[in-house]
């Protein structure tokens, strides 16, 4: 164990067995990040909870009595952030997570897993609403292969399936926030959301890993399903 640049002490993960190169850089990474720890102090189920909770400081999209749709969302953590801020365990909001993995209860968080790929999936989510989403969120990532072209079309594809899911469900003036990754496979994906929103802007929160292409593409005033 040594101490890093910050005087922080930097934990190392001894390789050996079966362990791969990449699983000990990656346990090593979370051992030694800060949000991981403080995620695990303050109650989050991810420290991808502060990522929302960073763009959400800046831009002050979630209010209480709005309802939000949280895709992919296991284990949890954006979950929990929404439901806190739209004041959701107290009736004031609606939070409803959905996610093909199932997912331990969140206080004011309605779970329901299903797949958001499936066609009846959005009049499924209608139904359960009784009506439209105020913001649909997404802090999912693709399954990687290591090529990189064909990583890059499985992200924006999945971020493609997530906004025709935003379309579908979408209250007039409503927000869509997604994760994605910089390259330039995204143009069609961009043009597309420029067209359906007032103001579409690439967000990158302290809480990303400043080594990572991760961003967030955050698109305001949806002008309708019609548009």
């Amino acid at each position: 164990m040594a101490k890093d640049t910050t005087g922080r002490l930097h934990v190392q993960v001894k390789t050996g067995g079966r362990r791969k190169l990449s699983s000990k850089l990656w346990l090593e990474r979370q051992l030694n990040d800060p949000y991981v720890a403080q995620a695990k102090r303050e109650g989050y189920r991810s420290r991808s909870a502060y990522k929302l909770r960073e763009i959400d400081d800046k831009y002050r999209l979630l209010r209480p009595g709005l309802t939000v749709v949280d895709l992919g969302a296991a284990p949890g953590g954006w979950s929990q952030i929404a439901a806190t801020r739209v004041k959701s365990a107290d009736g004031k909001g609606r939070v409803v997570a959905i996610d093909l993995l199932d997912m331990p209860a969140i206080p004011g968080v309605s779970f329901s897993q299903l797949d958001f790929l499936d066609a009846a999936a959005p009049q499924k989510l209608r139904d359960m609403l009784d009506g439209g989403a105020d913001i649909v969120m997404s802090d999912m990532a693709a399954n990687t292969t290591g090529h990189r072209k064909t990583d890059q079309l499985r992200i924006v594809g999945l971020v493609e399936c997530a906004a025709e899911f935003a379309r579908e469900v979408l209250n007039p003036g409503g927000v869509f926030l997604a994760k994605v990754f910089q390259s330039g496979a995204d143009a069609a994906l961009m043009a597309g959301i420029k067209r359906d929103y007032a103001v579409v802007r690439h967000v990158k929160p302290a809480a990303s890993r400043q080594d990572s292409s991760e961003r967030y593409l955050l698109a305001t005033g949806f002008r309708g399903s019609r548009a």
